[in-house]
């Protein structure tokens, strides 16, 4: 008898522990960016980025390496490395962040959040405040926003010779599906 309390309670805290898990993370999410102009669309995707949410502090962190980006074109690819973003010098872009909304990580459903933070890109960082959604299905969030970039604004110089190439505004889309991180 006493053998099975002792069982039940152990089974008790741990569903108590693994529905009170806070932290999520996932290093495949997805980042892709499109700009739009009228001699060339320049897009790329990113499925390498890093992620993690803690839903207790609502906390928010985002990194990935520029040269994980892939280009339709080889060498709009090598163009974007080499002349604009500089990886080799930038390698990494990052959002570190907070947001504002709830989210019951326990009960499927969607949640729009807003999110302010300081994103990185070519080594300049800039406040930036992103609308964004938390799709839970299955104990399993998924993070989505779109929000813009201005090249100019991170420092991201575009020559003169192919300025009308290159879009002013870059669009910027987010998409990620976390699991648990039990540490």
């Amino acid at each position: 008898m006493k053998r099975s309390l002792l069982i039940i309670i152990c089974i008790i805290i741990s569903i108590s522990y693994l529905s009170a898990q806070s932290r999520y993370l996932t290093r495949n999410g997805t980042v892709e960016f499109f700009g739009s102009t009228p001699l060339e669309n320049v897009e790329a995707k990113n499925s390498q980025a890093n992620c993690i949410i803690d839903f207790d502090k609502k906390e928010v962190a985002f990194s990935l390496l520029m040269k994980a980006f892939i280009f339709p074109k080889a060498l709009m690819q090598e163009h974007f490395n080499e002349n604009y973003v500089e990886s080799d010098k930038y390698p990494k872009s990052i959002f570190k962040g907070k947001y504002k909304g709830d989210v019951n990580i326990s009960k499927d459903g969607i949640y729009s959040l807003d999110v302010e933070g300081e994103l990185t890109i070519h080594g300049v960082t800039k406040s930036i405040q992103v609308p964004g959604t938390i799709v839970v299905k299955g104990g399993k969030p998924t993070v989505k926003a779109k929000f813009q970039v201005t090249p100019q604004d991170y420092d991201i110089k575009i020559p003169a010779l192919v300025r009308d190439k290159i879009a002013k505004i870059i669009d910027i889309n987010v998409d990620a599906t976390l699991e648990a991180y039990n540490k």
